[in-house]
């Protein structure tokens, strides 16, 4: 099985160390587990965890050794979050994670693959309330604040806690499809999926008590993607102006109403891919996104594959997985 191991460094946040062997451990096909889930430390020593608690873990650093994806917690640990520097049992740690393994990191973790230099020249997210002094402490990494996770193909970051999920979730994807993933969402009783960012999450003034929501449009628009929507349409159906509905959808969304029906037609696009046999301009039409090759600009913008590719790669009617599918975001 893929191996994932979780490199938990004290001072840890035992939220962020829990949601891999969670998330992943749910991953099943016919009952087979997809991932063997372990977390070690950087020594053999008790890990600290901020919710005043050590962990004895079952394994040390030599778990590293036959990784597949190393995934890094969020962490509070000196040097990396407040010096840019890189403690030398750390990079012992990290020098054994084999050259193939992918390695991603959960909120703070992100300080440590920027201490380490992994990120540098790169995209990475972490926790939007540790935006300046990740900036100041790593100038090199292209840091996006406002996005729930990053994907840079080998190399992937997520915002804060709960937002971690949503990276494991979207890896599952990846390696196996949007069938398994949700399963795994539904045991774990997450969402499979969250629109928009988290910048939907940082502090901003509340919507006023008693104001409607856009959330009964976003329902119906769901059930219409083949359909022509555009802005005043949606607004029509929200019974708001243009301008308040927009304001308000990225109150609540983070995204722009056009942004995110766009994701929204492209996630169905590849729901139908895996699910029918139905042609490409079928599925193209039925999405909402008018022509196979409109739908082949979308999928290969979202993850990097044409439609047949990853029909392919993912269709249930073929028997499953037959390859793994790079993300680049």
């Amino acid at each position: 099985m893929h191996r994932v191991v979780v490199l938990a460094i004290s001072e840890a946040v035992g939220y962020d160390m829990q949601i891999p062997p969670a998330i992943f451990k749910a991953a099943r096909r016919n009952g087979r587990p997809l991932y063997d889930v372990r977390i070690c430390g950087v020594d053999d020593q008790p890990v600290r965890v901020s919710a005043g608690y050590s962990a004895v873990l079952e394994h040390g650093p030599e778990a590293l050794d036959d990784a597949d994806t190393v995934i890094i917690p969020g962490t509070h640990v000196e040097g990396p979050r407040r010096h840019g520097t890189l403690p030398d049992d750390i990079a012992a740690a990290l020098d054994r994670v084999p050259a193939h393994a992918r390695i991603m990191s959960i909120c703070t973790g992100a300080f440590v693959l920027g201490a380490a230099g992994l990120l540098d020249g790169r995209p990475a997210t972490t926790h939007w309330a540790f935006a300046q002094d990740f900036r100041a402490l790593y100038p090199k990494v292209r840091l996006d604040e406002n996005v729930l996770f990053v994907d840079d193909g080998d190399v992937l970051s997520s915002a804060g806690l709960a937002a971690g999920a949503d990276l494991c979730l979207h890896v599952i994807r990846a390696d196996h499809g949007s069938e398994v993933a949700n399963s795994a969402a539904r045991y774990c009783v997450v969402p499979p999926w969250r629109d928009g960012g988290q910048s939907q999450f940082i502090d901003r003034p509340l919507v006023e008590a008693g104001v409607g929501s856009t959330a009964p449009t976003r329902a119906w628009a769901l059930e219409r993607l083949g359909e022509p929507l555009d802005l005043a349409t949606l607004a029509a159906h929200a019974n708001m102006s243009l301008r308040t509905f927009s304001r308000r959808f990225r109150e609540e969304t983070g995204l722009p109403p056009h942004t995110w029906l766009t994701r929204q037609r492209v996630l169905h696009a590849r729901h139908l891919l895996e699910t029918t046999d139905l042609p490409v301009d079928r599925v193209a039409a039925e999405s909402g996104l008018g022509s196979a090759a409109s739908l082949r600009q979308h999928l290969n913008a979202a993850i990097g594959v044409s439609p047949l590719a990853y029909r392919k790669t993912f269709s249930q009617r073929a028997g499953g997985v037959s390859e793994r599918v790079e993300t680049h975001r």
